[in-house]
């Protein structure tokens, strides 16, 4: 070959080689699943009420941290318990993209604890959104019933996935159940659920929470096993992660390394959602862990279905 042919192949390889790139970018991103853009991510935080006589971890000292937390796993969905309203200011001006919903337990205002829920504005239309309170007469704000020591409450909102192309809206539901009373979780849990089928018994459910219960108690077979199959609902950690061994859980005392305990914050969730993965998340600062329960994750696919 003369040097002047292979100065034209050069040439010519040279002129093609960007229309080759893109065409191979093309069909690499025709053959990615398309579901990949309806990924959901979920995070269930405890972040311990604000005024709480905890010393070196008071809020105050923390709650920067909490912040970073949360954005370091950069949520679509975000359930927090134990939010007082001076905390849900702060998170609402640290996380600018999200829109928030929670009121107060006492008042259905802004006083007491709220079990206040974020959801990214961009991603998410909102349909619909409430309270109610796990009581025999749950739209009545600051009820509490049964052998319950303190008022609690549930907040939900219907939202419309604009990345989906799916008609099917997020029935996304944030909960924390007493610490004290059993028959007032074993109550909450079956309310819960009669809550789900009528709010969104048209939707894929995401249900956050404090539960205060083991993986063995009523309140977890009620949710997970006992329900009809239409109601029951799917633990995403015990789905992700069935033969989990170095111990799960939830409450860190406020310490980066613990594992022995229960596993009492869960994520569940019911519909054509696929569960890619769920963690407890044990971010930790110098050994301490920003709240005195871990933050879980999970994060959730739509199955075609």
């Amino acid at each position: 070959m003369t040097l002047s042919r292979r100065r034209s192949s050069c040439f010519y390889f040279a002129a093609f080689l960007p229309l080759v790139l893109l065409w191979s970018t093309l069909v690499s991103l025709s053959a990615s699943p398309v579901a990949i853009a309806d990924d959901v991510r979920v995070m269930s935080f405890n972040i311990r009420y604000g005024t709480a006589s905890d010393g070196e971890n008071h809020w105050e000292r923390r709650k920067e941290f909490v912040a970073e937390t949360i954005a370091a796993y950069d949520p679509d969905l975000l359930g927090t318990q134990e939010t007082l309203e001076f905390q849900k200011q702060f998170l609402e001006q640290r996380m600018p993209d999200y829109t928030s919903v929670g009121v107060g337990r006492d008042d259905g205002s802004d006083k007491g604890e709220m079990t206040a829920l974020f959801f990214k504005t961009k991603r998410f239309e909102l349909r619909d959104e409430g309270h109610f309170w796990l009581s025999e007469t749950p739209g009545k704000a600051g009820s509490k019933s049964w052998d319950s020591s303190l008022p609690r409450i549930s907040s939900w909102v219907r939202l419309k996935d604009r990345q989906s192309n799916s008609p099917r809206e997020i029935l996304f539901i944030n909960t924390h159940f007493d610490h004290r009373g059993q028959q007032a979780r074993d109550e909450s849990a079956a309310l819960v659920l009669r809550k789900i089928d009528e709010l969104g018994a048209d939707c894929d459910v995401v249900l956050t929470g404090d539960f205060n219960s083991s993986v063995t108690s009523v309140p977890y077979r009620t949710l997970f096993a006992d329900a009809a199959e239409s109601s029951r609902l799917v633990d995403t950690f015990a789905v992700a992660r069935p033969k989990e061994t170095k111990g799960d859980t939830t409450i860190s005392r406020f310490l980066g390394d613990q594992f022995a305990g229960p596993r009492i914050d869960w994520i569940a969730t019911r519909g054509n959602r696929k569960i890619l993965d769920a963690q407890i998340d044990r971010t930790a600062k110098e050994g301490r862990a920003p709240s005195d329960h871990y933050p879980v994750t999970a994060r959730l696919q739509r199955d075609g279905k």
